[in-house]
């Protein structure tokens, strides 16, 4: 799954202002709602559902919020570089500057699981995370997400 069927140019946010994980999520929620036409009241209540279970911080500096909801009709990722990092209770104890909110529809199943794979995949890349974290704009973002795998 390539991840330009996950995310748009215009689901990267190049630096997100946040000072904590409820205020990153509630931001990731409200431009997610924005680009799906979804409620953004139901997509941050499915995002803190997630992180009540436990933290979607993956280690290294980077975040994977993710959940279902129902009248989503594909996959959606959104991108976020955050100005600062902040805490996102990762089991490294590493604050998190790298973010990728991934929703699916309610009945993604695997599709779900293989993007979710991709994502930590490529994230984890330590050469993908620093020019991630190199980049200046939204388009370099995009086009660090987007490159092919080497």
């Amino acid at each position: 799954m390539p991840v330009t069927d996950l995310v748009t140019p215009h689901a990267v946010i190049p630096a997100l202002k946040v000072v904590g994980k409820k205020q990153a999520l509630q931001e990731l929620a409200e431009k997610a709602a924005e680009l799906t036409g979804q409620n953004e009241r139901a997509v941050l209540e499915v995002l803190m559902q997630r992180e009540r279970l436990g933290s979607t911080a993956v280690g290294n500096g980077i975040a994977i919020p993710h959940g279902k909801l129902p009248k989503l009709d594909k996959l959606f990722g959104l991108f976020a570089r955050l100005g600062r990092p902040i805490d996102f209770e990762a089991l490294d104890n590493q604050p998190v500057d790298l973010v990728f909110l991934l929703l699916a529809p309610e009945g993604a199943g695997a599709d779900h699981l293989k993007a979710l794979a991709r994502v930590a995949r490529l994230l984890r890349e330590p050469a993908v995370a620093k020019k991630l974290r190199e980049s200046e704009d939204a388009e370099a973002l995009y086009a660090v997400l987007t490159a092919p795998a080497a």
